[in-house]
């Protein structure tokens, strides 16, 4: 979390010290991949592709994703279950993603038709899709049905207007949590009316139920899906085949060392941030079981896997940012900076050319916090400095903290905000003062050991 209450007032975070009392924030490492310490290793690519696209973009690894889906599926076979990894579209529209995904045998999680028909010229099939989202159009329902898609109804009167479309079609039940106050799904009495109903519809084939849930504990997922199981065995009573329980998104992602993360919550101070600023919270960025590893963790809880075995259920899991850990970062061109004092001590200010939009955590209001990092790697003097967009807005900042840069940037240096894919890249970015959108580049290997770079294409 960060600074709150009298903390946040005072401009001392928890553990505070007089260690922490300069204006210099502590460093917050990215963990990176070998894919990346070759890219920032290699004294041409980034500096080429920067050239050729004359502004701010995304770096794109797909083998990346095509690991974190097998992690996955690892998870699902080491249990001996059945399981299905939908990737959620809408944490990045890359379609380079979309093709990883066809070759990983992984489906996607989708919530429009533009989304849906992304896939699909990816080379997803339509069963290979799960619709989502609350009271879709007319439009994606007559899609999803015409292309066999599996689509999660929100409501009974969603479940009504399906099968007024006289299309066969594979549903999933939407459950709202018990004591949640979210707007999606349907509670407990909704839920048996609305597989009461589906009997009488002869187009609709109830395949299970479904979830999302806040947060990252393993254990209310866990028992939420055990409660779905009991309702799949009554749904089958009613002659439903209710064979599928999708527990949704929300997987951790791991990207700072455990220590880095620790020292940042415990020594946090405003003095660290440029004039003064104070967030309520971050995302959670060390997590002790990220992705698969989390998966492990829900399998094991109750002995879910056993019952999911013993019932012949498939569990499916709808992940975003965790099949997009460390498969992209986000680089900016400095434009220029300025030396400001606060405290009594320096500090840089850098102008890119881009904006915070391409850093989606400020639609949380909070900061994304792995180090970006500058390039070309020359010797130095650290310098604190913060990082402005190239926007006459004095809120667009990609980086509020002082970042411990290894030395001073000049105009023409990058700056790499490392593991960007998910959610951070597009989320959020808007054409404002009619700034190109940053495009995304895709790398893929090619022979001698180096790399090479194309833009993403998505199907016209």
């Amino acid at each position: 979390m960060g600074l709150t209450g009298a903390d946040a007032r005072a401009g001392a975070g928890p553990g505070s010290s007089d260690r922490c009392a300069g204006t210099v924030a502590a460093p917050v490492p990215a963990r990176r991949d070998p894919w990346e310490q070759q890219v920032l290793a290699d004294p041409q690519l980034l500096g080429d592709i920067a050239f050729a696209v004359r502004g701010p973009f995304h770096l794109m690894y797909p083998p990346r994703v095509i690991d974190n889906i097998r992690g996955f599926q690892q998870v699902f076979a080491d249990a001996g279950i059945s399981g299905i990894v939908y990737y959620g579209k809408k944490a990045n529209k890359a379609a380079c993603v979309a093709r990883a995904c066809a070759t990983a045998g992984a489906g996607i999680d989708v919530s429009s038709t533009g989304e849906l028909t992304a896939a699909l010229g990816q080379g997803i099939r339509g069963a290979e899709l799960l619709v989502t989202g609350p009271e879709k159009s007319d439009e994606l329902h007559w899609l999803a049905a015409r292309h066999g898609c599996l689509v999660a109804v929100d409501s009974l009167g969603e479940l009504k207007r399906l099968s007024a479309l006289d299309i066969p079609v594979r549903v999933l039940l939407r459950a709202l949590p018990a004591a949640s106050a979210s707007r999606f799904g349907m509670s407990a009495d909704e839920l048996d009316l609305a597989t009461s109903e589906a009997t009488g519809f002869p187009s609709i084939s109830l395949q299970g139920f479904s979830f999302h849930l806040s947060g990252y504990d393993p254990d209310p997922r866990a028992e939420l899906a055990a409660q779905l199981l009991d309702r799949c065995r009554a749904a089958r009573a009613l002659g439903h085949p209710a064979g599928i329980i999708s527990i949704g998104g929300g997987f951790g992602v791991d990207y700072v060392p455990a220590a880095d993360w620790a020292a940042f919550q415990q020594q946090a101070t405003r003095r660290w941030f440029h004039s003064g600023k104070a967030f309520e919270s971050y995302y959670p960025y060390s997590f002790p079981e990220p992705g698969p590893a989390m998966l492990t963790a829900i399998l094991r809880t109750g002995d879910l896997a056993d019952r999911l075995r013993r019932t012949d259920t498939t569990l499916a899991v709808e992940p975003g940012r965790a099949l997009l850990d460390r498969a992209g970062s986000t680089v900016f061109r400095v434009q220029g900076g300025k030396t400001r004092h606060e405290h009594g001590q320096p500090y840089r200010i850098l102008t890119v050319d881009g904006t915070s939009l391409s850093l989606s955590e400020q639609w949380f209001d909070s900061e994304y916090l792995p180090d970006p990092v500058l390039w070309p790697d020359h010797p130095g003097d650290p310098t604190p400095t913060v990082v402005g967009a190239a926007t006459c807005l004095e809120s667009d900042m990609l980086s509020w903290r002082r970042i411990p840069l290894p030395r001073e940037a000049v105009p023409g240096d990058l700056l790499i905000y490392p593991n960007t894919a998910g959610y951070q890249m597009d989320s959020n970015e808007s054409p404002f003062h009619e700034l190109p959108l940053p495009p995304k580049v895709v790398l893929s290997e090619a022979p001698g050991g180096r790399y090479r770079w194309a833009l993403d294409q998505p199907c016209p």
